[in-house]
This record gives structure tokens, sequence and C-alpha cells, in this order.
């Protein structure tokens, strides 16, 4: 039987009993519905996986003991950070887990001229929450040591600035004759994605004003869910652990 993997905000030892947080608790004790005596591995961000029996399984509390700790080598040595512009139904959720499943470091909703999902408020929250979720599941699923955090949502010009530290910068754009494999290696690549009916020309040209390459994937235009895990797959092929 395969041995659950689960994310936790709780500090982890070896040779330690923990207590898991509130919504790792409940996964495991309501969703999983794992007892006592049952063997699990354990992570919280800082670059281990670490063994562990649970020691009481409640509906209001789970404990753990955690047996061994050992480094997990699973994070890629590029830093991606993806700007996703929003969309509609489960496409951004897509987006997020497969990102996460090809290792980025972070991730940042996107509102762009085109963009047709409108977010405010708790509604905002609610979905950012969402996301950061569907980033820990992934990273559960796909054994990595770090969870991506979700940034939140930012405007084109907030964007812009954010990603001026990044050493590449890349606007997917079909319209161009720029390909990634005539790009020199790079530390860290911020890489960012327009919405289903694609950005406008007056956004490619502040992206490029700001430092940013427009670079095409081929000959076919891609959805904007596709795009993002294509692009990240080449970048990580070309740049960082994929094909090692």
């Amino acid at each position: 039987m395969r041995i659950p993997r689960i994310h936790t905000h709780s500090p982890l030892a070896t040779g330690r009993q923990c207590q898991l947080d509130e919504n790792a608790a409940n996964h495991v004790g309501r969703v999983l519905r794992m007892q006592a005596g049952q063997s699990l591995v354990l992570f919280n961000g800082d670059g281990h996986d670490y063994n562990a029996v649970i020691t009481e399984a409640g509906k209001k509390q789970v404990l753990v003991e955690v047996t061994e700790a050992s480094a997990n080598n699973t994070e890629s040595p590029l830093n991606i950070v993806l700007a996703q512009t929003l969309s509609k139904g489960d496409r951004m959720d897509y987006a997020v887990q497969k990102a996460v499943e090809m290792g980025v470091t972070r991730i940042v909703p996107l509102t762009t001229e085109r963009c047709d999902v409108k977010l405010k408020g708790d509604r905002e929250d609610k979905r950012l929450r969402h996301w950061q979720q569907v980033a820990i599941s992934a990273a559960e699923q796909c054994g990595r040591a770090r969870v991506p955090d979700i940034l939140p949502i930012m405007t084109l010009e907030e964007w812009l600035d954010h990603a001026s530290d990044y050493d590449l910068r890349l606007v997917l754009h079909h319209r161009t004759e720029h390909s990634l494999n005539t790009l020199n290696k790079p530390a860290s690549v911020a890489l960012m994605i327009g919405p289903e009916g694609g950005l406008t020309a007056d956004e490619i040209t502040q992206a490029e004003a700001r430092g940013f390459l427009p670079v095409a994937l081929g000959p076919r235009v891609l959805r904007t869910e596709t795009a993002p895990v294509a692009a990240i797959a080449l970048c990580q092929w070309l740049w960082g652990d994929i094909g090692e």
C-alpha cells in the first residue's frame, strides 16, 4: 500500500511527537481515515521528508511521532516564477497544478486587458486559498520538498515591477521568431502567460520595454492553461533538471 505524503505547517524533527495543523489533520483523519499505528510521510517546506507514525487519530487532532528525516532533492536549480492570467472554470486550477509539478518556485495570478475573470474582496481571498491548496496537493503528489507560494493577484504594471530582478524575462507570443533554444542559460526565469484571447499589442510592447523577450513555442497557438506547462517543461529541459 502506498504511504500517503502530507504537507503540514507543523515543526518536524526526528524523535519528536507533534500535532498536525488543522488542514493536515483533517486530510489525514477525515479524508484518508487513517488510524493510530499507520505510517505516513510529512514535509513542511524545509527541504526534508519525515517518516512518521500516527500515535493518535481523533476528530479534532492527529498526533504523530517522527521516526526518520531524509533530504529531499526534488527542487530544480532553476528559479521560475509564473505569471498566469486568470481564466475561468478549472483551467486556472490545471495551470497551477501542472506548474507545481514542473517545478516553479512561485505563481502570480495576473489580470490583463482581455482577462474575463474579475475577483475582489472575499472572492479573491477564497480563490487564492483554493489555488494554494491546489499547489499543496500537487506538491504532495509529485514529491516536491517545497510548496510554491501563490502570490496576490497582480495587474500588469505590478507584475512587470515584481519581475524586474529575474535574469530572463519571457512573454509567450506566437507572432515572433525568437525561440527558447537560442538563449543563454539563466539562473532565474520570469514567465508571463496571456489570456485565452492573447495579450494585446500594447501589453506586449509594455513588457518588451521592461526587458521581456517575446518567445514562441512553435507554429501552433496553445490554450492559456497548456502554454505554461509547455514553456516550463522546455525551460527545465534546457536549463533546469529535466533530462539530467
